[in-house]
């Protein structure tokens, strides 16, 4: 099996570019075949700067790997389209010949006079094919003389030339048999007036030459594919196999989920934070926004594709094993962001805690904290990571770490403070300053002690000694706490609180 993955460097990868890849990926992989990453830029008036490596990076950060592509070169090089011009020619001519093309030289102005001429007739959407073909100045109504005088002094294009009343059918691997008319098709460009070819003809061309067998792409493709079909008849050329995704729709299934969306839904579109080029303006990705590109590609894998049995947290080895086009549904896909979180949140739990730590470094540095050794980071990750979907959620269920309670509480927290706890905390503060060691386990057999012998009820002591410390009713185990807060930062916020609240110390 040969697949490819063939974006336009028209902007940032859209999430739903990132599901295509991965499907062709996961495909790839689990028959041991060849995936190539192809840039088809022949829109050159589209590209925009930085896109391409952004779509590198992107798929890079998901594990999605390539063979073969312009990153890392390859037996079909070159693997951009703008620097294989010199190919497609060759092919559109001869496709002339072969009888299945022809020159075009109507101007713009004519082609615009035709499409005034068709809509003043009651033609909503006015094409160039099997009917207005015969009246506008092509090889087909001109004489051959004409032709070859206008082929050596005027722009020309080369256009497909569609059958007339013919049904095109070809056997789509998630769809059965798909057919169109040859009545709903365009005489589509394959090669425009600057030499440079338009995505049917190049993509075609390059599959073919790349020996491509499966063709894996998105549901808005399929319109092309009938196109694309008679070109490999018209050169004789082996047809590769199809198989359009379904599309990834709105949370409300009103329609694509498209770039457009943006951070306007409330959640990225992207795999990556994207800065356009031209305008400066910021789009979020699910890396900045915390994700795992495990959790990601985890959730994409899902979403349009359902696997055997009821189990949902795969690793990229699992979904490469489990993967079949024979389970990619039709039907559109909902996208669901706090799904997506759930997932995420699962292999955050799982991942090795050296991994997590790596992880959350970028945003604990992104806040301005110092640096922690390696062992105390760890214990402090450990106490958060089964309440955070994103690597954001953990530095916030720390925040009593970096951030001490402002004092006095305020009068909703102080009220559930407990006098006869107050009233005994220097006690518990001289006792805690000498205990030894300062371990989670060690500091709950003493304070337990010290409560029984005191016969205050241990939740009103815990409660108490949580809101001094962190500010906050809920949290981490209060051990845990203040064992990764250590000794001299929790005897300093309980001398603090001593202190703001006029309580003698007594130590």
């Amino acid at each position: 099996m040969v697949v490819r993955f063939a974006p336009s460097p028209t902007g940032p990868l859209h999430i739903g570019g990132v599901r295509t890849a991965l499907y062709n990926f996961l495909l790839a992989k689990k028959t041991g075949g060849r995936y190539i990453l192809r840039i088809e830029d022949t829109d050159q008036t589209r590209y925009v700067p930085g896109a391409e490596a952004y779509i590198v990076e992107a798929l890079t950060w998901c594990g999605i790997t390539f063979d073969e592509g312009p990153h890392i070169g390859g037996p079909h090089a070159p693997y951009r389209q703008s620097e294989r011009k010199a190919i497609y020619a060759q092919y559109a001519h001869e496709l002339v010949a072969r009888g299945w093309a022809y020159y075009a030289f109507d101007t713009e102005e004519e082609l615009e006079a035709m499409r005034q001429r068709l809509q003043a007739a009651g033609m909503v959407a006015p094409q160039y094919n099997a009917y207005t073909r015969s009246y506008m100045k092509n090889s087909l109504t001109l004489p051959p003389a004409e032709v070859q005088a206008r082929l050596r002094s005027e722009p020309y294009v080369i256009r497909i030339l569609v059958p007339r009343n013919r049904e095109v059918r070809f056997y789509d691997e998630i769809r059965g048999w798909v057919t169109f008319h040859s009545r709903e098709l365009d005489d589509k460009v394959l090669l425009k007036s600057d030499g440079m070819p338009t995505y049917h003809l190049a993509n075609v061309v390059d599959d073919h030459l790349m020996g491509v067998t499966h063709v894996i792409r998105g549901e808005e493709w399929l319109p092309s594919t009938p196109i694309h079909v008679l070109l490999y008849e018209g050169f004789g050329w082996e047809m590769p196999r199809f198989a359009h995704l379904p599309l990834l729709l709105r949370p409300d299934g009103g329609g694509k989920l498209s770039k457009r969306d943006g951070d306007a839904l409330g959640f990225p579109v992207f795999p990556l934070r994207w800065q356009d080029p031209f305008t400066g303006e910021i789009a979020n990705g699910y890396r900045e926004a915390g994700f795992l590109p495990e959790g990601v590609v985890n959730y994409l894998a899902l979403l349009g594709w359902h696997p055997p049995g009821e189990k949902e947290i795969f690793t990229l080895e699992e979904l490469i094993e489990a993967f079949s086009l024979k389970r990619v549904q039709k039907a559109g896909a909902r996208f669901d962001y706090e799904k997506a979180r759930w997932i995420n949140q699962q292999h955050l739990r799982r991942l090795p805690i050296e991994r997590l730590a790596q992880a959350v470094q970028p945003f604990w540095a992104q806040k301005g904290l110092p640096p922690l050794p390696p062992e105390r980071f760890q214990k402090l990750l450990e106490l958060a990571r089964e309440r955070a979907a994103v690597l954001p959620d953990i530095l916030e269920a720390v925040r009593f770490f970096y951030t001490p309670p402002a004092l006095p509480l305020p009068s909703n927290l102080a009220d559930r403070l407990n006098p006869t706890v107050l009233e005994a905390l220097p006690e518990l503060l001289a006792a805690l300053s000498t205990l030894t060691p300062w371990l989670a386990s060690s500091l709950e057999e003493a304070i337990k002690g010290w409560a029984k012998r005191l016969g205050l009820p241990l939740g009103k002591v815990l409660l108490t000694l949580r809101l001094i410390l962190t500010g906050e009713e809920a949290g981490p185990s209060l051990y845990q706490i203040l064992e990764v807060l250590g000794l001299s930062e929790s005897r300093q916020r309980l001398e603090r609180f001593l202190e703001v609240h006029g309580v003698p110390k007594r130590v």
